[in-house]
């Protein structure tokens, strides 16, 4: 959670459910994919859908499944019963864990709603709160699509061990905190009409900008996400 200023009481907690809970996540489905699940030009293996979510333990996994698929765990908010939506000033924490096998592509990330008349919002709506590549084992990729604003991270984290990221998504700024350390805060923001669900998964990657593919021989990846909440100031539901 984000440290509030001395005397200040923390912001009410309006999300928290587990992963298992069918009511607040929906599993491999988020409409930032196509309709089939796959998506081969952001670089990814993926093949998302309802049978493939992560563990009661948090634990996202990537399976190999023949003809270079990967079966890729993904739950998103955005067709559950319950379609909680993240509104500008919230705050997203979690305790995240991953590893540094080549391929792996874990994410934290949301997906916007279209505004009024069917438009898009700018950059989808999408915050990736953070992104993490082998290639790069100490580094998050932290980046505001909706601001155009982004930062690489470097040396905050170390594969295998805990860390806890919060990130303030503030209308006239985001600002990323990793183990309480303000790592970078974009001036930028989301802007005042945003609203965005809340997705997690693991990706794998096809070997394009740098980030290999896995290794011969490898079956399986993942990373852990655990303690997941979000605090809205006032506590109103989105």
């Amino acid at each position: 959670m984000t440290v509030p200023p001395s005397g200040a009481r923390p912001a009410p907690v309006v999300f928290a459910a587990p992963f298992t809970d069918r009511s607040a996540w929906a599993v491999g489905r988020t409409s930032a994919y196509p309709p089939d699940g796959r998506n081969p030009g952001d670089n990814k293996l993926d093949q998302i859908g309802p049978s493939y979510g992560p563990t009661v333990a948090g634990v996202f996994r990537a399976r190999a499944a023949g003809a270079g698929l990967w079966h890729t765990d993904l739950v998103s908010t955005e067709y559950a019963p319950g379609g909680f939506e993240l509104l500008p000033g919230d705050e997203l924490s979690a305790t995240c864990v991953v590893d540094d096998t080549p391929g792996a592509w874990p994410a934290l990330w949301t997906w916007g709603r279209d505004l009024s008349a069917g438009r898009s919002q700018p950059g989808h709506g999408e915050v990736d709160a953070f992104e993490y590549h082998s290639t790069n084992p100490h580094l998050l990729e932290l980046t505001n699509h909706v601001g155009g604003a982004g930062d690489y991270a470097d040396g905050v984290v170390t594969p295998g061990r805990p860390f806890r990221l919060d990130v303030l998504l503030g209308a006239g700024s985001v600002r990323w905190q990793v183990d309480g350390r303000t790592v970078y805060d974009d001036g930028k923001g989301v802007g005042t009409r945003w609203r965005a669900w809340l997705v997690v998964c693991i990706s794998v990657s096809a070997g394009a900008y740098g980030h290999p593919a896995p290794g011969p021989g490898v079956r399986e990846l993942s990373w852990q996400c655990t303690d997941l909440e979000v605090r809205r100031p006032g506590g109103g539901r989105g």
